[in-house]
């Protein structure tokens, strides 16, 4: 039985659905308030608006869960590989073992990139970024690749070009820009350590992969693959509701995720740490930030969705000591992070206001510690993050209550005005 809202304005009562999920979560359903009221509501920055119904990913701020299709992410953390939790985020179960054997030659066969692409990266300039290059390429993919006739094949083979080209193109952008040869992904090699080698194997000096390195890859990977409604997936589902291409709605999750608040945070702390090193002046970058009337904000700690300790940060810290442990790392800029965590973790303000280390904070180190450019955090990233918006972009696609995206706005700008010719200006 459907649970009602009341809404009274004056002497007018209307009835708005309550919409309950699986997990208790309670949203208003006002889908018909301004054919029935003629109001909208405003919600800046959409904090307290539901835009979609979604059986993907779940996610409690509040008590720190988050799930894929109902698996703790912590779980698929320590026993899922990157692919098992790809397949599960896009087609809604785990694969068996034939099923993932499957798309495993999938995603290796598809591994190759046309080689005119490479002519595009040869005529960037140097000093574009990984990530504008990155959308620009994934974009380009529809012209290299056409539609199938068969709409679930197209489906299918899309989404595994996607998933193992933008890895191909993300090594290549590493390599072409600083002038190495190209490294073509092996058959020999699972996803992970396919990308390793392509992005730090050369003829004269042969990448030797290291099991942990490639752990601490993976698991970054299946900690990113999916947050639910964030900008960049939003980005997509918005961009996707026209109906453009699959690579037309990724192109956009890229360019969304791109901003240092959001998929760019991971590279904006490192160039943090980098200037609290070069000035010396971590009590004074501690103090700006605890300084309401100081604009100033301390990367990597606290989270728009996270109350309490994002529970991905937790994974990615074990992860962090393992790997500074393991290769006896000296890197000032991880003597600081750790000084700059400990502060913050024994801070009455940081505490009383939910400022803990967020997975951006020990997400940058890790890619430090093993070598990924500072450049390039962001597109490690968004490699991560394509199952979820492969994931989302085709849960709209299917879903029987579609809607192009249209949100409404409330004007203040001048009522009726008229035109003055320009001789009487």
């Amino acid at each position: 039985m459907t649970e009602y809202v009341k809404l009274i304005h004056g002497d007018k009562e209307y009835q708005l659905p309550l919409i309950v999920g699986s997990e208790g979560e309670k949203a208003i359903d006002i889908s018909a308030l301004r054919e029935e009221t003629g109001f909208i509501t405003l919600d800046t920055g959409y904090a307290n608006t539901g835009s979609c119904v979604s059986a993907i990913t779940y996610l409690n701020g509040e008590k720190g869960i988050l799930r894929y299709r109902g698996i703790p992410v912590e779980q698929l953390a320590e026993q899922a590989t990157f692919k098992e939790t790809a397949f599960l985020l896009i087609n809604g179960r785990l694969p068996n073992r034939n099923e993932l054997t499957q798309f495993s030659v999938l995603l290796n066969d598809h591994s190759l990139v046309h080689e005119d692409m490479r002519a595009f990266y040869e005529n960037f300039p140097r000093s574009s970024h990984p990530m504008g290059i990155l959308s620009s390429m994934v974009n380009a993919l529809r012209s290299f690749y056409p539609e199938l006739h068969n709409l679930e094949e197209e489906i299918n083979i899309t989404v595994t070009r996607l998933l193992s080209k933008v890895r191909t193109l993300a090594a290549m952008s590493y390599k072409i820009s600083r002038g190495h040869k190209v490294v073509y992904p092996r058959p020999d090699l699972a996803y992970c350590s396919n990308f390793l080698n392509m992005m730090f194997h050369s003829p004269v000096r042969p990448y030797d992969i290291d099991e942990d390195v490639v752990r601490a890859l993976r698991v970054f990977w299946i900690l990113h693959a999916d947050h639910e409604q964030n900008c960049s997936t939003s980005a997509v589902r918005l961009v996707g509701s026209a109906r453009v291409t699959l690579y037309a709605a990724i192109s956009a999750g890229i360019a969304a995720l791109w901003g240092p608040l959001h998929g760019g945070a991971n590279q904006a702390v490192v160039e943090m740490l980098t200037h609290i090193a070069e000035n010396k002046n971590m009590r004074q970058t501690v103090e700006r930030a605890k300084d309401k009337k100081d604009p100033f904000r301390l990367m990597g700690f606290g989270h728009r969705i996270y109350k309490t300790y994002d529970p991905r940060a937790k994974i990615m810290k074990k992860i962090a000591d393992k790997v500074l442990a393991k290769f006896n790392i000296s890197d000032p800029l991880l003597d600081i992070a750790k000084e700059l965590e400990e502060i913050a973790l024994k801070d009455d303000y940081f505490i009383e206001h939910n400022l803990y280390p967020n997975v951006d904070f020990y997400s940058g180190i890790v890619l430090r510690a093993i070598g990924i450019p500072t450049n390039m955090f962001t597109v490690i990233f968004a490699i991560g993050r394509l199952p979820g918006w492969i994931a989302q972009w085709k849960e709209s696609m299917d879903d029987p209550n579609w809607k192009l995206c249209r949100p409404r706005q409330i004007y203040t700008g001048p009522a009726e005005t008229n035109y003055v010719p320009i001789a009487e200006r």
